[in-house]
Protein backbone atom coordinates (compact mmCIF):
# COMPACT_ATOMS: atom_id res chain seq x y z
CA UNK A 1 0.00 0.00 0.00
CA UNK A 2 1.15 3.46 -0.78
CA UNK A 3 3.09 5.47 2.08
CA UNK A 4 2.94 8.89 1.46
CA UNK A 5 -0.99 9.52 1.27
CA UNK A 6 -3.54 10.47 -1.68
CA UNK A 7 -1.91 10.54 -5.04
CA UNK A 8 -2.64 14.50 -6.78
CA UNK A 9 -0.89 15.44 -10.11
CA UNK A 10 -0.82 19.59 -10.57
CA UNK A 11 0.64 21.60 -13.45
CA UNK A 12 2.40 25.24 -14.10
CA UNK A 13 2.07 26.73 -17.51
CA UNK A 14 4.75 25.24 -19.07
CA UNK A 15 2.83 22.24 -20.24
CA UNK A 16 -0.61 22.00 -19.17
CA UNK A 17 -1.60 19.92 -22.40
CA UNK A 18 1.20 17.15 -20.78
CA UNK A 19 0.00 17.26 -17.50
CA UNK A 20 -3.96 16.64 -18.93
CA UNK A 21 -2.69 13.75 -21.18
CA UNK A 22 -1.06 12.04 -18.05
CA UNK A 23 -3.57 12.45 -15.67
CA UNK A 24 -6.18 11.10 -18.59
CA UNK A 25 -4.00 8.12 -18.30
CA UNK A 26 -3.94 7.76 -14.72
CA UNK A 27 -7.91 8.00 -14.64
CA UNK A 28 -7.88 11.32 -12.54
CA UNK A 29 -8.14 14.92 -12.76
CA UNK A 30 -5.38 17.64 -12.22
CA UNK A 31 -6.14 19.63 -8.84
CA UNK A 32 -6.25 23.01 -9.42
CA UNK A 33 -3.05 25.38 -8.82
CA UNK A 34 -3.12 29.18 -9.53
CA UNK A 35 -0.12 29.95 -11.53
CA UNK A 36 -0.49 33.88 -12.72
CA UNK A 37 2.05 37.02 -13.25
CA UNK A 38 2.22 40.24 -11.48
CA UNK A 39 1.92 43.52 -13.27
CA UNK A 40 5.52 43.70 -12.18
CA UNK A 41 6.68 40.64 -13.45
CA UNK A 42 6.71 38.63 -10.25
CA UNK A 43 5.06 35.22 -10.33
CA UNK A 44 2.11 34.08 -8.06
CA UNK A 45 1.50 30.79 -7.39
CA UNK A 46 -1.81 29.29 -5.16
CA UNK A 47 -2.27 25.65 -4.51
CA UNK A 48 -5.87 24.89 -4.69
CA UNK A 49 -6.34 21.61 -3.16
CA UNK A 50 -5.31 20.61 0.78
CA UNK A 51 -2.08 18.46 0.30
CA UNK A 52 -1.77 17.63 3.73
CA UNK A 53 0.21 14.14 3.98
CA UNK A 54 -0.62 13.60 0.09
CA UNK A 55 1.93 12.63 -2.55
CA UNK A 56 2.00 15.06 -5.38
CA UNK A 57 3.75 15.17 -8.68
CA UNK A 58 4.62 18.57 -10.18
CA UNK A 59 4.39 18.75 -14.05
CA UNK A 60 6.76 21.42 -15.40
CA UNK A 61 9.20 21.34 -18.14
CA UNK A 62 12.36 24.00 -17.82
CA UNK A 63 11.93 25.00 -21.46
CA UNK A 64 11.60 28.14 -22.85
CA UNK A 65 10.96 30.39 -21.20
CA UNK A 66 13.67 29.19 -19.08
CA UNK A 67 13.63 31.04 -16.11
CA UNK A 68 10.13 32.07 -15.83
CA UNK A 69 9.41 27.64 -15.86
CA UNK A 70 12.50 27.31 -13.26
CA UNK A 71 10.95 29.83 -10.92
CA UNK A 72 7.45 28.47 -11.27
CA UNK A 73 8.71 25.18 -10.82
CA UNK A 74 10.64 26.44 -7.57
CA UNK A 75 7.25 28.57 -6.18
CA UNK A 76 5.15 25.31 -6.38
CA UNK A 77 7.89 22.86 -4.36
CA UNK A 78 7.91 25.71 -1.89
CA UNK A 79 4.15 26.29 -1.17
CA UNK A 80 3.40 22.73 -1.25
CA UNK A 81 5.91 21.98 1.50
CA UNK A 82 4.53 24.69 3.36
CA UNK A 83 1.67 23.08 2.98
CA UNK A 84 2.92 20.43 4.62
CA UNK A 85 2.58 18.00 1.80
CA UNK A 86 3.42 14.42 2.85
CA UNK A 87 6.12 13.90 -0.21
CA UNK A 88 6.83 15.55 -3.65
CA UNK A 89 7.89 14.49 -6.72
CA UNK A 90 8.77 17.21 -9.61
CA UNK A 91 8.07 15.71 -13.04
CA UNK A 92 10.77 17.65 -15.27
CA UNK A 93 10.54 16.13 -18.88
CA UNK A 94 12.94 18.52 -20.33
CA UNK A 95 15.53 19.92 -17.78
CA UNK A 96 16.84 23.20 -19.30
CA UNK A 97 20.33 23.65 -18.35
CA UNK A 98 21.56 20.00 -19.01
CA UNK A 99 24.08 21.14 -21.58
CA UNK A 100 26.30 23.29 -19.10
CA UNK A 101 27.16 20.48 -17.28
CA UNK A 102 30.63 20.56 -16.59
CA UNK A 103 33.71 23.33 -17.21
CA UNK A 104 34.72 23.80 -20.73
CA UNK A 105 36.74 27.17 -20.12
CA UNK A 106 37.77 28.89 -17.39
CA UNK A 107 35.55 31.36 -14.74
CA UNK A 108 32.37 29.87 -16.29
CA UNK A 109 29.51 28.22 -14.10
CA UNK A 110 27.99 24.34 -14.06
CA UNK A 111 24.26 25.43 -14.30
CA UNK A 112 23.18 21.83 -14.21
CA UNK A 113 24.48 21.59 -10.74
CA UNK A 114 22.76 25.25 -9.80
CA UNK A 115 19.78 24.20 -10.64
CA UNK A 116 19.66 21.28 -9.32
CA UNK A 117 20.14 22.74 -6.09
CA UNK A 118 17.15 25.54 -6.31
CA UNK A 119 15.24 22.29 -6.99
CA UNK A 120 16.03 20.52 -4.16
CA UNK A 121 16.11 23.42 -1.96
CA UNK A 122 12.45 24.34 -2.96
CA UNK A 123 11.65 21.32 -1.06
CA UNK A 124 11.42 18.40 -3.93
CA UNK A 125 11.37 14.86 -2.37
CA UNK A 126 12.16 13.10 -6.11
CA UNK A 127 12.80 14.33 -9.40
CA UNK A 128 11.35 12.08 -12.84
CA UNK A 129 12.45 13.53 -16.18
CA UNK A 130 13.06 12.28 -19.36
CA UNK A 131 15.91 11.71 -21.48
CA UNK A 132 18.91 14.23 -19.90
CA UNK A 133 21.13 15.03 -22.06
CA UNK A 134 23.85 14.22 -19.92
CA UNK A 135 23.32 11.01 -17.54
CA UNK A 136 25.83 12.29 -14.80
CA UNK A 137 23.47 15.13 -14.20
CA UNK A 138 21.76 12.53 -11.37
CA UNK A 139 24.39 13.12 -9.31
CA UNK A 140 23.88 16.72 -8.86
CA UNK A 141 21.12 15.80 -6.79
CA UNK A 142 20.94 14.07 -3.48
CA UNK A 143 17.49 12.85 -4.07
CA UNK A 144 15.69 9.94 -6.20
CA UNK A 145 16.59 11.05 -9.60
CA UNK A 146 14.54 8.86 -12.28
CA UNK A 147 15.74 9.35 -15.97
CA UNK A 148 13.69 7.83 -18.28
CA UNK A 149 13.68 6.93 -21.84
CA UNK A 150 11.68 8.00 -25.03
CA UNK A 151 12.56 5.00 -26.26
CA UNK A 152 10.06 3.42 -25.46
CA UNK A 153 7.25 5.27 -27.10
CA UNK A 154 9.26 6.29 -30.13
CA UNK A 155 10.62 2.81 -30.94
CA UNK A 156 6.80 1.77 -31.38
CA UNK A 157 6.54 4.19 -34.47
CA UNK A 158 9.70 3.81 -36.03
CA UNK A 159 9.04 0.48 -36.32
CA UNK A 160 6.42 1.31 -38.32
CA UNK A 161 8.67 3.11 -41.08
CA UNK A 162 9.14 1.31 -44.68
CA UNK A 163 12.21 0.52 -46.06
CA UNK A 164 15.78 -0.73 -45.35
CA UNK A 165 16.58 1.45 -42.06
CA UNK A 166 19.73 2.70 -40.99
CA UNK A 167 20.20 4.92 -37.48
CA UNK A 168 22.15 7.76 -37.78
CA UNK A 169 23.80 9.21 -34.59
CA UNK A 170 24.90 13.30 -36.11
CA UNK A 171 27.78 13.16 -33.67
CA UNK A 172 30.30 10.41 -31.48
CA UNK A 173 28.72 11.56 -28.86
CA UNK A 174 25.38 10.25 -29.41
CA UNK A 175 26.30 6.67 -30.93
CA UNK A 176 25.81 4.83 -28.20
CA UNK A 177 21.83 6.42 -28.31
CA UNK A 178 21.72 5.56 -32.00
CA UNK A 179 23.33 1.77 -31.03
CA UNK A 180 20.52 0.88 -28.99
CA UNK A 181 17.92 2.20 -31.41
CA UNK A 182 19.68 0.26 -33.88
CA UNK A 183 19.60 -2.87 -32.17
CA UNK A 184 16.12 -2.44 -31.15
CA UNK A 185 15.06 -1.78 -35.05
CA UNK A 186 17.21 -4.65 -36.39
CA UNK A 187 18.97 -1.92 -38.17
CA UNK A 188 22.44 -0.83 -39.30
CA UNK A 189 23.98 2.02 -37.31
CA UNK A 190 25.91 5.08 -38.97
CA UNK A 191 27.91 8.07 -37.19
CA UNK A 192 27.93 11.55 -38.87
CA UNK A 193 31.84 12.18 -38.28
CA UNK A 194 31.54 16.09 -37.32
CA UNK A 195 33.15 19.52 -36.62
CA UNK A 196 31.92 22.17 -34.41
CA UNK A 197 33.48 25.69 -34.97
CA UNK A 198 31.00 27.83 -33.17
CA UNK A 199 28.42 27.16 -30.50
CA UNK A 200 25.45 26.03 -32.19
CA UNK A 201 27.04 26.12 -35.59
CA UNK A 202 27.88 22.85 -36.59
CA UNK A 203 30.09 21.68 -40.11
CA UNK A 204 29.10 18.11 -40.99
CA UNK A 205 31.94 16.23 -42.50
CA UNK A 206 31.76 13.14 -43.25
CA UNK A 207 29.21 9.45 -42.55
CA UNK A 208 30.79 6.60 -41.11
CA UNK A 209 28.68 3.49 -42.02
CA UNK A 210 26.61 2.49 -45.65
CA UNK A 211 23.74 4.57 -46.37
CA UNK A 212 23.62 4.38 -49.80
CA UNK A 213 19.79 3.95 -50.97
CA UNK A 214 18.77 3.02 -47.29
CA UNK A 215 16.48 4.82 -45.28
CA UNK A 216 17.98 7.14 -42.94
CA UNK A 217 17.12 8.23 -39.42
CA UNK A 218 18.69 11.03 -37.13
CA UNK A 219 18.57 10.35 -33.80
CA UNK A 220 19.22 12.74 -30.99
CA UNK A 221 18.05 13.80 -27.68
CA UNK A 222 17.05 17.41 -28.85
CA UNK A 223 16.77 19.39 -31.53
CA UNK A 224 17.69 23.56 -30.72
CA UNK A 225 18.82 25.61 -33.70
CA UNK A 226 18.60 22.56 -35.87
CA UNK A 227 22.01 23.21 -37.14
CA UNK A 228 23.42 19.76 -36.57
CA UNK A 229 20.75 17.88 -37.21
CA UNK A 230 20.01 19.85 -41.11
CA UNK A 231 23.45 19.21 -42.15
CA UNK A 232 23.91 15.74 -41.39
CA UNK A 233 20.24 14.98 -43.11
CA UNK A 234 22.60 17.41 -46.24
CA UNK A 235 25.23 14.87 -46.25
CA UNK A 236 23.52 11.93 -45.74
CA UNK A 237 21.43 12.40 -48.92
CA UNK A 238 24.81 13.27 -50.46
CA UNK A 239 25.79 9.80 -49.52
CA UNK A 240 22.99 8.67 -51.36
CA UNK A 241 20.57 8.34 -48.75
CA UNK A 242 16.60 6.91 -49.84
CA UNK A 243 15.16 9.11 -47.62
CA UNK A 244 15.61 11.21 -44.42
CA UNK A 245 14.05 11.17 -41.41
CA UNK A 246 14.93 13.10 -38.27
CA UNK A 247 14.30 12.01 -34.54
CA UNK A 248 14.67 13.70 -31.08
CA UNK A 249 12.87 13.83 -28.13
CA UNK A 250 12.79 17.25 -27.19
CA UNK A 251 11.74 20.07 -29.91
CA UNK A 252 13.40 23.55 -28.06
CA UNK A 253 13.53 24.50 -31.65
CA UNK A 254 14.96 28.15 -31.10
CA UNK A 255 16.16 30.70 -33.27
CA UNK A 256 16.46 29.60 -36.64
CA UNK A 257 15.52 26.01 -35.97
CA UNK A 258 11.56 25.82 -37.67
CA UNK A 259 12.77 27.63 -40.77
CA UNK A 260 16.02 25.54 -41.23
CA UNK A 261 13.60 22.20 -40.84
CA UNK A 262 11.23 24.03 -43.11
CA UNK A 263 13.70 23.82 -45.96
CA UNK A 264 15.63 20.47 -45.07
CA UNK A 265 15.28 17.10 -47.19
CA UNK A 266 13.86 15.55 -44.01
CA UNK A 267 10.59 13.95 -44.94
CA UNK A 268 9.40 14.10 -41.42
CA UNK A 269 10.70 15.44 -37.95
CA UNK A 270 9.84 13.13 -35.08
CA UNK A 271 9.65 14.70 -31.71
CA UNK A 272 7.85 14.14 -27.94
CA UNK A 273 5.58 16.23 -26.44
CA UNK A 274 8.21 17.06 -23.31
CA UNK A 275 7.87 20.54 -24.77
CA UNK A 276 5.06 22.10 -26.23
CA UNK A 277 5.45 21.76 -30.19
CA UNK A 278 5.34 25.51 -31.42
CA UNK A 279 2.30 26.47 -32.97
CA UNK A 280 4.92 27.60 -36.37
CA UNK A 281 6.43 24.21 -36.34
CA UNK A 282 2.87 22.53 -36.20
CA UNK A 283 1.77 24.31 -39.27
CA UNK A 284 4.95 23.56 -41.34
CA UNK A 285 3.45 19.97 -41.89
CA UNK A 286 6.68 17.71 -41.04
CA UNK A 287 6.61 17.42 -37.84
CA UNK A 288 4.96 14.01 -35.62
CA UNK A 289 4.74 13.98 -31.90
CA UNK A 290 4.63 10.75 -30.52
CA UNK A 291 3.44 11.46 -26.71
CA UNK A 292 5.22 10.22 -23.43
CA UNK A 293 2.17 10.89 -21.25
CA UNK A 294 1.85 7.32 -21.11
CA UNK A 295 5.28 6.17 -20.05
CA UNK A 296 5.33 9.08 -17.52
CA UNK A 297 1.86 8.00 -16.46
CA UNK A 298 3.24 4.26 -15.61
CA UNK A 299 6.23 5.44 -13.61
CA UNK A 300 4.19 7.71 -11.83
CA UNK A 301 1.67 5.13 -10.66
CA UNK A 302 4.88 2.72 -9.94
CA UNK A 303 6.51 5.75 -7.85
CA UNK A 304 3.20 6.13 -5.90
CA UNK A 305 2.62 2.47 -5.17
CA UNK A 306 6.10 1.62 -4.29
CA UNK A 307 6.75 -0.72 -7.58
CA UNK A 308 10.06 -0.91 -9.53
CA UNK A 309 10.33 2.64 -11.87
CA UNK A 310 13.33 0.55 -13.11
CA UNK A 311 10.98 -2.34 -15.26
CA UNK A 312 10.46 0.96 -18.02
CA UNK A 313 13.91 2.05 -18.39
CA UNK A 314 15.03 1.37 -21.97
CA UNK A 315 18.97 0.88 -22.05
CA UNK A 316 20.11 -1.70 -24.46
CA UNK A 317 23.27 -1.35 -25.52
Amino acid sequence: MPRHGELKIITGTANPALAEAICNHLGMTLSPTLVSTFSDGEIRVEVGDNVRGDDVFVVQPTCAPVNHNLMELCLMLDALKRASVGRVTAVVPYYGYARQDRKVVPRVPISAKLVADFITTAGVSRLLTVDLHAGQIQGFFNIPVDNLYAAEVLLDYMKSIEGDVVVVSPDAGGTERARAYAKRLGAELAIIDKRRDTPNKAQAMRVIGEVKDKVAIVLDDMIDTAGTMVEAGRVLKENGAKEVYACATHPVLSGPAIERLKKSCFKEIIVTDTIPLKEEAEKCGKFKVISVASLIAKAIHNIHTESSVSVLFSRIK
